[in-house]
């Protein structure tokens, strides 16, 4: 079963589009939350992500997972399948 994976994005941000490239490649289906401009939206991601207010945020089964550099270095390290059930 496919891992449920959540990323909070801004749209023109690289890292957001880096970090969804990387799971787009993966053949990664994910839910994302476009949040340009919407501080409610961003206080709400902040909640969950410990604090964290940068972009993208990114969670997989409810876990924070971090940005686009966590979800690399995930990757890098031969974490991120066992992460996504790939």
């Amino acid at each position: 079963m496919a891992a449920n994976v959540e990323i909070y994005t801004w749209s023109s941000c690289p890292f957001c589009i880096r970090a969804k490239a990387l799971l787009d490649k993966k053949g990664i289906d994910y839910q994302e939350y476009c949040i340009d401009g919407d501080n409610v939206a961003r206080e709400e991601m902040a909640e969950r992500a410990n604090g964290k207010r940068s972009l993208p945020q990114i969670f997989i089964d409810e876990q924070h997972v971090g940005g686009c550099d966590d979800i690399h270095a995930l990757e890098y390290q031969g974490k991120l399948d066992k992460l996504l059930h790939a």
